[in-house]
């Protein structure tokens, strides 16, 4: 068995093009006699984990949590105590494979990552200039996007130097709203070409970024045996504490997992619940549990299954029926008129 801490040994050469394999050769030289070669997951893992099953390595990706637990029992922290941990770790077998995706869901879903960290630089920035105002007793009104950047120059036409200061600011805003822009429409448009978010696309609520979202995080259907284990592993089920007969108190969700997956799984359930007019049997079911518990969680309830519902079309391949009573000219006209509104991003 053999623990691999790569926070200094994974590392690529000049050319950032070849992983550099001489850590990996001492491994190797021992090959016939290594069962497993572990190593955490980490910043790396995505490019670290596929060379080292390339050079013939046993190689493991573990949980993080998991080997913090362990790890966390130790004295010291250093590379040889964190490497002799992991390699107990291996040898005992208590521990959790982390999935490592496919280069192509990387790539989409750097797309994601991307998107969003230019959405929220946007609204920091807009929140940043309406605070800023406040200490000038201006306080703007609720204005559209599109004519903000007017309302505030008006707001500060008396003032050169204000003026000069918040011209700066509004324009790395549209500088920033011009490229999260494009990088949306680029999302909307694989999503137009990619037939199962389509398909999960036809659930009322789930759009463009819930579908791609869901695919990328899960990219294998493979590896999770049953539908309903996918809502816990995006942290939508409840947690237990039990421990004798005196102890057992059913919590709140644990919010383990991908946290951009369960906020968009979340959107598009109270965009089911409260936007979507027409029948549906999810709907009608959410609406009971809200009567029952409350808004809030009638809509985790129907997020958690949103996600084991998309992860069943995934498998069987087939399409979303939202209620038997509803004609399929009726469905198929709701259908067209969502992929309307998706070709229509587009231009």
């Amino acid at each position: 068995m053999i623990g691999c801490p790569f926070g200094n040994v994974g590392c690529q050469n000049k050319s950032l093009r070849q992983l550099d394999e001489r850590p990996a050769n001492g491994c190797r030289r021992t090959l016939g006699r290594l069962r497993r070669v572990g190593h955490e997951a980490g910043a790396l893992s995505p490019c670290l984990h596929p060379e080292l099953l390339r050079l013939g390595l046993p190689a493991i990706c573990l949980e993080t949590q998991h080997v913090r637990a362990a790890l966390h029992a130790q004295r010291n922290k250093t590379d040889r105590a964190d490497a002799l941990g992991i390699a107990h770790i291996m040898r005992t077998g208590w521990f959790r494979r982390a999935h490592i995706k496919t280069a192509p869901c990387y790539r989409l879903r750097l797309l994601l990552t991307h998107r969003r960290n230019l959405k929220r630089k946007f609204l920091d920035l807009e929140n940043a200039i309406r605070h800023s105002l406040k200490a000038f007793g201006i306080q703007l009104n609720r204005v559209g996007r599109g004519a903000f950047a007017q309302a505030v120059r008006d707001a500060v036409a008396g003032d050169a130097l204000i003026s000069e200061l918040i011209d700066a600011m509004l324009n790395a805003r549209a500088a920033l709203w011009k490229e999260y822009c494009r990088l949306h429409g680029l999302v909307v448009k694989l999503v137009a070409g990619h037939e199962l978010c389509r398909r999960f696309m036809q659930i009322p609520g789930v759009g463009p970024i819930a579908a791609l979202s869901f695919m990328t995080a899960i990219d294998d259907p493979s590896r999770f045996r049953r539908s309903r284990d996918v809502a816990a592993y995006f942290g939508l089920t409840s947690r237990r504490w039990q421990s004798g007969t005196s102890i057992d108190v059913q919590g709140p969700i644990s919010k383990a997992g991908d946290a951009d997956v369960r906020r968009t799984l979340y959107e598009a359930a109270s965009a089911l619940l409260t936007r979507f007019k027409r029948r549906d049997k999810v709907k009608t079911w959410g609406l009971a549990v809200a009567k029952r518990s409350g808004h809030r969680k009638a809509v985790v309830a129907v997020a958690r299954k949103l996600a084991v519902i998309m992860h069943a079309m995934w498998c069987d391949g087939t399409a979303y029926c939202g209620d038997q009573a509803v004609s399929a000219t009726d469905a198929a006209a709701h259908a067209k008129r969502k992929d309307r509104r998706l070709l229509g991003a587009l231009a």
